[in-house]
C-alpha cells in the first residue's frame, strides 16, 4: 500500500511543535556550513548529542557531525 503524505503532514510532521524542531535541525545544518564543518553533498549529518525531541538545543557543545548511516542506524 502506497503512503499517504498528505495524511502523515496533517497528522505528524504539521504541527507547530514538529514545524518548530524541523527547522531547529535545519538551522544547525546552516549554522555547520557557514563555519565550514560541512559541505553540500557530502553525505554527512549533523547529530545532535542529546536530541532536540528531548530538549537538546543548538549549542555547538550538543553538535557533531556523524555520517548519514552512522547517524541513521539509532533508534
Amino acid at each position: 500500500m502506497a503512503r499517504d503524505y498528505k495524511r502523515e503532514y496533517k497528522l505528524f510532521h504539521g504541527k507547530p511543535e514538529r514545524i518548530k524542531q524541523r527547522a531547529q535541525r535545519n538551522a544547525a545544518r546552516a549554522k555547520l556550513l557557514k563555519e565550514g564543518t560541512v559541505k553540500k553533498g557530502d553525505g554527512k549529518d549533523v547529530h545532535h548529542k542529546r536530541a532536540i525531541d528531548s530538549g537538546g538545543t543548538n549549542a555547538r557543545s550538543n553538535l557533531r557531525v556523524e555520517s548519514k548511516t552512522a547517524n541513521r542506524s539509532r533508534k
